[in-house]
């Protein structure tokens, strides 16, 4: 952390106050004493105090958070916007916009816009737009960048701000501390320390003391806030890495369980192909033992043909035989006589 003496604050002017009669009697605890009608800032209690703030400051940034930088009198613009800048953080240096606090949802439609405009200036569908639709937009691009144009980045309420002069941005500090946002400020003897979460005493008229102040708090800032930023990239890069490999395990897993169930399949099938050729084999096996046993009745069977052909002759000798048996038909004659006889005896008796 980049530490701030006191010979240093004595080279910038920071010990130096306002004039005594425009004085705020609550910096009285601050004020070592008074020299040619101007109040003196006790020093020792400044550096005390910036640290306290750094050290705030420290943990915010280390946590991922966002400290907004507010300064927009002369002296603090460029002081403000470099800092900022250098720890990627979001400032105010020109013109304080009621409600970017307390209403940020709807100033983020406005800081939205900003972004389309943007892009359309870098593709170049501006200058498709008629004469004066462009000159319109562009207009209304330049009001934006010069008023949101540092907080164009930010996405939601700070988590902290800092603020160069408290009398100058009393409606920043107004709607920080309706929305219970810590402040960091830069106070001067003519100002209420009372708002302040960390003040730091000190002059906040001089281009030097606001710049040395400024950049004690932004360079503390930017260092932790690199320092976030390199430990979620690292945390990314492993995350990805470990997914990585959890994907090449997980395709390792599915190739291992898809060759087992091919080998499976196919010892099945093997198995299922040798059930079927040893049920074939046995079937042919049957198939041929069924002739031998059945092979002695057919030649039983044969003797029997053999001597069939007695038979055979046999049968002419009865066909031949035949006839005798139907010659009694003819003796019929006699019993018909008889039969005229009884008739004719009946008739005459």
């Amino acid at each position: 952390m980049p530490e701030v003496g006191i010979k240093e604050l004595l080279e910038a002017g920071v010990h130096f106050g306002h004039q005594t009669r425009r004085w705020n009697p609550k910096m009285r605890r601050f004020i070592f004493g008074e020299r040619g009608g101007i109040h003196i800032i006790d020093l020792q209690q400044t550096v005390k105090l910036l640290e306290n703030a750094q050290n705030f400051a420290a943990e915010v940034a280390s946590r991922g958070g966002t400290v907004l930088f507010v300064g927009t009198k002369k002296q603090a613009r460029d002081a403000v916007r470099d800092a900022a800048t250098n720890a990627g953080m979001p400032y105010v240096n020109q013109r304080w916009l009621g409600g970017l606090l307390t209403n940020f949802q709807t100033l983020n439609k406005r800081i939205r816009r900003l972004h389309q405009l943007t892009e359309w200036t870098e593709d170049g569908t501006l200058e498709l737009l008629p004469t004066r639709e462009r000159i319109g937009a562009i207009n209304e691009r330049e009001k934006l960048e010069i008023n949101l144009g540092g907080v164009r980045n930010m996405q939601r309420t700070p988590d902290a701000v800092f603020v160069v002069d408290l009398k100058t941005e009393v409606i920043a500090v107004r709607e920080a501390e309706r929305l219970r946002i810590p402040i960091i400020g830069l106070v001067d003897t003519n100002v209420d320390p009372d708002p302040v979460t960390y003040p730091i005493p000190g002059n906040d008229d001089a281009i030097r003391s606001c710049k040395l102040i400024v950049e004690a708090i932004g360079d503390v800032v930017a260092q932790r806030a690199q320092q976030f930023r390199a430990e979620e990239e690292a945390a990314r890069r492993e995350r990805e890495e470990q997914e990585r490999r959890e994907a090449e395990e997980r395709a390792r897993r599915e190739q291992e369980e898809r060759e087992r169930r091919e080998a499976e399949e196919r010892a099945a099938a093997e198995a299922a192909a040798a059930k079927a050729a040893a049920a074939a084999e046995q079937q042919a096996q049957q198939a041929q033992a069924q002739p031998q046993e059945a092979a002695p009745p057919q030649q039983a069977q044969a003797q029997p043909q053999e001597a069939a052909p007695p038979q055979q002759e046999a049968a002419p000798a009865q066909q031949e035989a035949a006839p005798p048996a139907e010659q009694p038909p003819p003796p019929a004659e006699p019993a018909a006589e008889q039969q005229a006889d009884q008739v004719g005896e009946e008739v005459n008796p």
